[in-house]
């Protein structure tokens, strides 16, 4: 006789949104509404695998606004003796993919991304645009629940460290002139630029390299060509000058 096995109960678990962005939160140290951070998350090639649903661009575009205002605002303020031609390349030295991807990452976002299918397996959550795309709307998403005055002091948290490591480089220069100014000093062939795309046409992103006398220093990405020059031709100026003459 064959003995009645007994009853095995399984416990499901299920995560609500909420204890999906809990740790965001925390370390925000503010509630977002779960509808706006799923908004802020959301890559277009998740949107168009879903069949079409909203994508984090709209929420990029504000918090790239409100992002630059409060960077130009800081930069102006802590820097009374720089002028316009200095100025903006130091805030260019913290309002760009690189610096923002950093940033991203230090909240861990990519953690939080809801990308295709595609990006997944060609390592999305770690690409610097996504990354620099998602802290923005993130940012937008913040700007939106909270306004201006509470999204100014949380930014400012994540980018005044940037902002003093970029002046302490020297980045409040035009980074294509320091570098020039910093070859002809030591002998070296004046700088070129190797430039490489991709993307459509409407979210290109560039990547540049500076050559100089035959060596090619480490790329910069950006989303014009011109903050890639920038970005390359600081690495490059960043390398050069920590070598002795």
């Amino acid at each position: 006789m064959l003995l009645a096995q007994p009853a095995v109960l399984t416990t499901v678990v299920r995560f609500s949104r909420s204890d999906l962005y809990s740790g965001l939160t925390e370390a925000l140290g503010i509630s977002v509404k779960e509808d706006l951070l799923e908004l802020a998350f959301t890559h277009r090639s998740f949107a168009y695998e879903s069949g079409g649903l909203p994508t984090n661009e709209r929420l990029e575009f504000l918090g790239d606004s409100v992002l630059g205002l409060i960077v130009t605002e800081e930069v102006y303020k802590d820097f009374p003796d720089l002028d316009e031609s200095r100025l903006s390349p130091l805030r260019s030295g913290v309002v760009n993919m690189r610096a923002l991807a950093q940033i991203a990452r230090s909240l861990n976002l990519g953690t939080y991304l809801r990308i295709g299918k595609g990006e997944e397996s060609s390592g999305g959550r770690e690409k610097n645009s996504l990354l620099a795309d998602c802290l923005e709307a993130l940012i937008g998403a913040i700007y939106l629940e909270h306004g201006f005055e509470k999204t100014n002091e949380i930014v400012l948290t994540w980018v005044r460290p940037v902002i003093l490591a970029a002046h302490n480089q020297g980045i409040g220069l035009d980074g294509k002139t320091a570098l020039q100014e910093l070859a002809a000093a030591r002998g070296l062939s004046a700088p070129e630029y190797e430039i490489s795309e991709s993307g459509p046409d409407h979210d290109k992103s560039f990547i540049a390299a500076a050559v100089l006398s035959g060596e090619k220093f480490p790329i910069g990405e950006g989303k014009s060509k011109r903050e890639a020059e920038q970005i390359a031709a600081r690495l490059a100026y960043e390398a050069l000058y920590a070598r002795t003459s």
